[in-house]
């Protein structure tokens, strides 16, 4: 007797998959709350039931696409460019300088993790804690990557730098030849000027 092989169970998790890359495509272009389920599932090639099945609501689908940003964000910022560095500073650096490349490239609408806290104020919804705690961690990190170049007070130091990576965000969004252009020799003056001399 032939075996058959009962597929049903790969059906959802491949129009999860579609439905979290068309929301992917569009959140990030249109803003969350702008793109509605309907045109999430009509890009996805789906129903909305299959969506509902995947997603409780679409709070959950948005705090889906934030994991999926997120993890996509910690790939590209510990390997700038595909490359791992020892030196934080130089590894602060080459994230900087491809971040600010691609700041300046047509299409680019800024961090989707932060993009996500402004239209998300309140603090028990899903996807604003996704951004937060993406933040807190990120955060965290250049604190980390600041004592590390040793810098006087890596707490000022770290902070210096995401402010000026989430300046970067929103600049990049103004035009090619907006300040995200600059942002390579801010940092290299941030670290310049917070770190112990030898």
């Amino acid at each position: 007797m032939k075996k058959t092989v009962d597929t049903s169970a790969d059906r959802p998790l491949r129009a999860a998959d579609r439905i979290r890359a068309s929301a992917s495509e569009l959140f990030y272009r249109e803003g969350i709350r702008a793109v509605g389920v309907d045109e999430v599932v009509d890009r996805a090639g789906v129903t909305k039931p299959s969506l509902y099945r995947s997603f409780a609501s679409k709070d959950e689908l948005a705090a889906a696409y934030l994991r999926d940003y997120d993890q996509h964000f910690w790939e590209n910022f510990e390997k700038p460019g595909g490359k791992s560095y020892a030196d934080a500073r130089e590894h602060v650096l080459a994230y900087i300088a491809e971040l600010s490349s691609r700041a300046v490239c047509k299409g680019y609408r800024g961090c989707g993790l932060s993009n996500a806290a402004v239209e998300y104020p309140a603090p028990d919804n899903p996807a604003r804690q996704v951004a937060e705690a993406h933040k807190k961690a990120l955060r965290k990190r250049l604190h980390e990557l600041a004592a590390a170049m040793g810098a006087r007070s890596d707490s000022v130091l770290g902070d210096a730098l995401l402010l000026l990576i989430e300046g970067i965000y929103i600049s990049g969004q103004q035009s090619e030849d907006g300040p995200a252009q600059s942002a390579l020799a801010v940092a290299q003056l941030l670290i310049d000027a917070s770190v112990k001399t030898a």
